[in-house]
Order: structure tokens, then sequence, then C-alpha cells
């Protein structure tokens, strides 16, 4: 990351520029010690969550009002995943916060709103995009754990003037118009203004109180105890979800994969390490499946199982800590179609190697070429349906809407755990013929979805 001076000539449109306090809470109270912004939750420090979840979110300029661990910030923003936003450091021994000329400043960089948070807390992308949604001119935003009651906002003003700034929201949308009045405040009372700001503010009806209970995908956790830390880590191992994933994934593979997924967090694994480690398991049960024992398929399904929970676990990792990537994207799918076209392979051949000698021994093998040509044929199209829904190019929203219904509830692991059932009951047989006809069917029903958004190697804009 290079450290550039913020583009002031550039005028930006509703709320686009983050102001982080990793020193003190929006009252103007010293962050306590037993939480540093370093300090680490899921394999990411607190201070890089925050600047990378703002950036993810569409926030596009950042300034960070530091203390005496800037030189240790900068260097984790540099040690940590690409920060591509511009940031702007404003010491606090140069811009103290009881001066109004920083808050001057403030208001002078800003277009439009800007998000003031600490860094003690967790929060998710879908809470800042919301804030995003939800601004309205000359209005200030504050959002609280507490529910949306009558009484809210009294109780809000009642705590902010008696200076209980416990339990407080940390997370605060102002436009710029604000933040010049608040610049207004610091110079009447010498003091952080924030909490002056917030008490006039609350009672002129310049500021809503929003609620994240509405929502669950938007939420956040302040991290003040080590408690704190259990309850956002499991906030944040709960909020995964894949775009693509089935009834299995949802209710079991993902259950089990993030028990994967901390201990590969804990060892330092790469997103794509763990796609090939799935990729090997997945081959390794192809090769089990080619045995043709019945002891050898059962065992063989159970790998192919293991494979699909740790094959969760590549996204997740990318996810939490930020090192998702177009190409690990396509070598997870990529790598997936191969293991899916080898477990069919295996089953053709294992089942065959049963009734070898036999007149129909060569249907087998054909099922076999059937599924694993009807799945290449699908991963073709899967990847044109997504090419065209990322360039917005579907014929019609019918069409659109097919394609997003067909992705999420038909192109799944969800079979891995029918292959385990069948391979249990000794009729693998049966799941070929399932395979042979279910992948061409899904590939045809793919085609002519995709047909009449253009031709099919037509390069989408």
């Amino acid at each position: 990351m290079t450290e550039r001076a913020l583009d002031k000539g550039t005028e930006l449109h509703g709320l686009s520029t983050a102001v982080l306090m990793p020193s003190i809470d929006l009252l103007g109270a010293p962050v306590r010690k037993a939480v540093d912004p370093l300090t680490l939750i899921v394999g990411v420090g607190l201070f890089q969550r925050t600047v990378l979840t703002l950036q993810r979110a569409g926030i596009r300029q950042l300034i960070v009002v530091s203390g005496q661990e800037e030189d240790r910030l900068k260097q984790a923003l540099l040690n940590g995943p690409r920060v591509n936003i511009p940031v702007r450091w404003m010491p606090i021994r140069e811009f103290p916060l009881d001066d109004p000329r920083t808050w001057e400043s403030l208001a002078a960089e800003v277009r439009g709103f800007c998000l003031i948070s600490g860094v003690a807390t967790v929060f998710s992308r879908s809470l800042i995009e919301q804030l995003r949604r939800d601004v309205q001119e000359g209005l200030a935003i504050i959002v609280t754990q507490r529910g949306d009651r009558p009484d809210v906002q009294k109780r809000w003003l009642r705590e902010v003037s008696s200076g209980m700034s416990d339990g407080l929201a940390d997370v605060l949308v102002m436009p710029t118009t604000e933040l010049s009045a608040a610049a207004q405040v610091a110079g009447e009372f010498e003091t952080v203004p924030l909490g002056r700001w917030l008490q006039r503010a609350l009672v002129d009806g310049r500021v809503r109180v929003t609620s994240i209970d509405a929502d669950a995908s938007c939420w956040y956790q302040p991290v003040v105890t080590p408690l704190d830390l259990h309850r956002a880590e499991h906030r944040l191992y709960t909020s995964l979800k894949s775009e693509l994933e089935g009834f299995v994934d949802r209710y079991f593979n993902r259950k089990l994969s993030r028990w994967c997924t901390r201990l590969f967090i804990a060892m330092g694994w790469s997103p794509n390490v763990i796609t090939v480690t799935a990729t090997l398991i997945g081959l390794l049960a192809a090769a089990g499946f080619a045995v043709g024992t019945y002891t050898a398929g059962v065992v063989a399904a159970l790998l192919f199982q293991l494979a699909a929970v740790i094959d969760c676990s590549d996204g997740e990792v990318a996810r939490l800590t930020f090192t998702d990537s177009p190409f690990g994207a396509w070598l997870d799918i990529t790598l997936d179609n191969v293991v899916h076209m080898a477990i069919f392979g295996g089953i053709a051949i294992g089942v065959y190697s049963n009734v070898f000698g036999s007149e129909y021994a060569w249907l087998w093998l054909a099922l076999g070429a059937a599924a694993i040509l009807g799945n290449a044929f699908s991963f073709v199209l899967v990847n044109r349906a997504q090419k065209i829904t990322m360039g917005s190019e579907w014929n019609s929203p019918k069409h659109a809407a097919l394609s997003e219904f067909m992705l999420k509830n038909v192109a799944s692991r969800d079979f891995s755990v029918i292959v385990l059932l069948f391979a249990v009951c000794a009729k693998l047989e049966w799941f070929l013929w399932i395979a042979a006809i279910g992948s061409m069917v899904f590939a045809a029903v793919m085609l002519w979805i995709v047909r009449p958004s253009g031709i099919l190697l037509r390069p989408v804009r």
C-alpha cells in the first residue's frame, strides 16, 4: 500500500469516506488497554479487519486519527492483505481532537458523508453497505445493538448526557455539515466534541438511531474483553455462506468445515493450498471407487464427503482473511469439476470390474463417459452463465432467474451424500445411471438458458 494524500478536488457523493480513531471511542474515552488495535481475530488484526471490511463495502477514502500506535498500524497494513484505497494519517499530536481546527480539517477532506468508527469493533460488510444506502441529507445515523423501542433515543440522550459511554455504538455516519458543527462545539467546550454534539443533535432530531436487530447480516460486535473476542469470532464464523451451496452444504458441510477452517487458519494455510488438499483427497476417493469392492466403495465415499467438507474451508478462509482472488475462485471450481469427473470415472471402472466379461459390461463405461462429458459441458455452461450475470447481459429476466435457480439449487456438492448412501447400500451402479442422465439433463437445461443471451463462445463484455 502506498500512502498518499486524499484528492480534495474530487467531488464524492454519498458515503465514501471513513474516519478511524484507534485510540478513543466515539465520546472521546480512551480505548481500554485490554484491547489493542492489532489484536488478532481469526488471523487478522482488528485494525486491518476494519480497514479491509470498509474497503470491501465500497469506502473509497480513509482518514486515520492516530496516536502513539501509528507506526505499528502502518506496518500492519503494509504486511497484510493489499489495501487499495488512499489512507491519510492525522497524528493526534498534530491534530488534537479537542481543537476545532482538527474537525474543520476533517470537514474539508470529506465530500457528502463520512463514517466515524473506532477499531475495537468487528462489523459486517453488509452493515456498511446498508448504511451507504440509508444516508439522508442533513441527517446523521448512529448504530446501536439495542432494540427499536420507542424510548431508545431518550435513553441514548440520558446516557450521553451523563457521560456513560460503555455499551454505546461505535459506528456513526455524519454529513459534512455536521462535522463543521462538531468543530464549533469543540471550540465552545474545549473537549472532544462528539459527545456534546450528540446531545444537541439528538434533541434537534438530526440523528437517527438505528438498530441492527432487524437484519442478521448487518451486525457489529464491540471488542473490549476476551469474551467479546470469542463473540466476534463466533459472529464471523456464523456469517459464512457461499452463493452456490445446497441443503447439505448449508446444514451439514458448513457445520463441520468451520472446525477445519479454524485449524487451517491456525496453521497459516492459504485458500489455494486448502483447495489442492481437498482435490487430492477427492482423487484418492476416485481411486478407491475404482477398486470395485464394497469396503473400498464405502471408504471412498467417506473420503469424498471429507473432501466436500474441506472444499468449503478454502472459501471460508479466503473471506475471513481477505485473501480471496479471481485465480483462487477459478482454481476452486476447476478442481472441483476435476474431482467430480474423476469420481464418475472411478465408479464406472469399479462397477465394470465387477461385471467384466458379461455381455453388457461396456454399458457401465459408457455411462461413466456420459457422466464425465455431461459434467465437462455443464462446467463450460456454468462459467458462461456466471460471466453473463456479471456483465448483466441476460436476454430476459426469466432466463436470469432460471440461471440463478439452477446455480443455487442444482450445481452444488450435495450429491456427495447421495454417493455415500448408494455406496452403503451397495448400489453404486444406480448412482452411475443418475449421474449420467442428470449431468446430461443439467447441461441441456443450462444450454437452453444460456443460448438466447448470445452465441456460446461469444465473449461477454
